[in-house]
């Protein structure tokens, strides 16, 4: 069995997932219910959607699709937060089982087509290792970016990432 996709796609995974601990790692509860517009996620649950999509790495490798309004079935419903703590944890486990999953990969596995769905309808469908970068990785990078812009603005020093933050300067 062939993994060389996998074998490329965890040191990526890792870099990411640590760097994304580090930003969930400052959200406290004094800004959970904060939001810089009514359109917004407050920062509580744009965190805890951050935790969660680390988690759909394992639902692309488990499965061919996932409609997220299933006709005859209940529509998906975001999990509530419930504390910074309880979002941390689940995001721990979340990247735990996901890397797992995309470990176990092989490349004919990555390759499988996978669709999202809603009311039956497709909205996308990709190579699951597409999917894995943009609507797994890719998607938990912007709102990390989204939860740092969030952090900055309520005076929470903003991890390095990429290199030194202005917070982090002496990393």
């Amino acid at each position: 069995m062939s993994n060389v996709i996998a074998q490329s796609l965890l040191p990526e995974f890792d870099q990411e997932m640590a760097g994304t601990r580090k930003v969930l790692e400052r959200m406290t509860e004094a800004v959970a219910a904060w939001k810089p517009h009514p359109k917004s996620f407050g920062a509580a649950d744009l965190a805890l959607h951050i935790a969660n999509l680390a988690g759909w790495a394992e639902t692309t490798m488990g499965q061919t699709e996932l409609d997220m309004n299933p006709p005859g079935g209940p529509a998906w419903s975001p999990p509530k937060y419930q504390s910074a703590a309880a979002t941390l944890a689940t995001f721990d486990e979340n990247v735990r089982k996901a890397r797992a999953a995309l470990a176990a990969g092989s490349d004919a596995d990555y390759q499988v087509p996978w669709t999202l769905k809603s009311g039956g309808q497709a909205i996308f469908a990709l190579p699951r290792v597409a999917v894995v970068r943009t609507f797994v990785m890719n998607h938990v990078i912007h709102h990390r970016a989204q939860l740092t812009v969030y952090q900055r603005i309520n005076g929470i020093p903003v991890p390095a990432l990429y290199g030194p933050s202005a917070d982090d300067a002496g990393m």
